[in-house]
């Protein structure tokens, strides 16, 4: 029997690494660990945010590297400072949000892109939410209507990939669009105009319909033919294969369906959110940090995605509130201490990010055993969940509809 790198790391941490269900082997929740963790973060966004000029979109021994457009992920950035700001209230950290949000202010305008949700939701949103400049709500409101124009009515999706006139991706569909939803719930509230909405729950719906299997796993991809709108089958990119299970994706899945529910009130949306959240908790290993891909064949061996256990956490941290069902919330809790303890950076003097033991794109060999700045956000996200979760919906807004009859 062969013996893994990550084997032999997580044995001589303490960590068990078994095979078999998910057992709680970490410790109870414990406050003080989730405070100590936000204390990291904020003094490590202390010590490297004055530096940062650009957009991080990972890190290379170590230091971030940078798109200057902010790539999918340039949100996250000012969004994980603005968490800073709330948790310390230091206004150093609101001043920054506010510079690097407005260098996203060209993408407002991009249609090639399905991820205007993950750049302009916790930026521009979040700083109209937490400052009140109508500019920050308008410019939120012309990213949407960006997105809309993705939106492909014979399938009744939208689409994730390409520009408008490119034939290439036209009928690809993933996860993580159900991420950028929420953009669109947000555009019909402040405008009054529905087709935004409509828009995210026709998505929404199709999604429902295509991804989730008998078992409540996900595959990363979901093609149909753009001209007819019919279905054509699972696919992935990110994943191990069209069968098996991104841990990310699952946790978009999770966190998106949840905000969905909350935004609509449809209990359709619910079941869903909670069908993919059991798939995923029964999938954690004893550690409760999430493999790549909870169906890759060295599972629960393989290495480690911590940002997938950071989303996931704040997905079921909502689903526990949206359902009534505090199991999710002591799973969530689990999540967040197991990654304060054993997935920060603490122990490198020249690490730029907060959580460390993440991977982008396992497949292609990008980003294996990096940090990212989506798995920052989602931690102090999730943290400030827990502690502080009425700024947290003054940020974000956690609001809940009633069920639809």
């Amino acid at each position: 029997m062969t013996v893994s790198r990550r084997t032999v790391l997580a044995t001589a941490t303490g960590v068990a690494v078994t095979g078999g269900a998910a057992a709680p082997a970490v410790a109870a929740p414990n406050l003080r660990i989730l405070r100590e963790a936000a204390d990291y973060a904020v003094e490590k966004l202390r010590t490297v945010a004055p530096t940062v000029t650009a957009f991080p979109v990972g890190t290379k021994f170590e230091k971030w590297t940078y798109s200057q457009n902010g790539d999918w992920v340039g949100g996250f950035w000012p969004g994980t400072l603005w968490m800073a700001w709330l948790y310390s209230k230091d206004d150093d950290f609101r001043t920054l949000a506010l510079a690097s949000a407005r260098k996203l202010a060209p993408r407002r305008f991009d249609t090639g892109t399905h991820d205007l949700g993950f750049l302009f939701y916790p930026s521009w949103v979040t700083a109209w939410r937490l400052t009140g400049d109508d500019s920050w709500r308008a410019g939120a409101v012309e990213a949407a209507d960006s997105l809309i124009r993705r939106y492909n009515p014979r399938g009744r999706f939208l689409r994730a990939w390409g520009a408008l006139d490119d034939p290439n991706n036209a009928g690809r569909v993933i996860i993580d669009t159900m991420m950028n939803l929420d953009l669109l719930a947000f555009a019909s509230r402040e405008t009054g105009e529905s087709t935004y909405l409509d828009i995210a729950v026709e998505h929404a719906r199709t999604a429902r319909r295509v991804f989730p299997r008998p078992d409540g796993s996900t595959p990363h991809v979901y093609d149909f033919d753009p001209d007819s709108g019919a279905p054509v089958g699972p696919a992935t990119v990110q994943g191990y294969s069209p069968t098996s299970c991104w841990s990310r994706g699952q946790a978009w899945g999770v966190y998106g369906f949840t905000t969905m529910y909350r935004r609509t009130g449809d209990p359709q949306f619910l079941d869903t959110a909670r069908r993919l959240a059991d798939f995923a908790v029964r999938a954690l290993g004893p550690d409760h940090v999430p493999v790549w891909d909870y169906r890759a064949p060295q599972q629960p061996y393989d290495i480690k995605d911590a940002s997938a256990g950071a989303i996931l956490a704040c997905g079921l941290l909502d689903l526990a509130a949206a359902s009534g069902r505090s199991a999710y919330r002591t799973v969530a809790l689990r999540l967040l201490t197991a990654l304060a303890e054993t997935c920060l950076t603490r122990n490198s003097a020249r690490a730029d990010a907060v959580v460390a033991r993440c991977t982008r794109n396992r497949p292609a060999e990008d980003g294996i055993e990096i940090s990212l700045p989506y798995a920052d956000y989602y931690l102090l996200e999730g943290i400030l969940r827990v502690l502080l979760p009425q700024d947290v919906d003054r940020a974000i807004d956690l609001s809940m509809l009633p069920t639809t009859p």
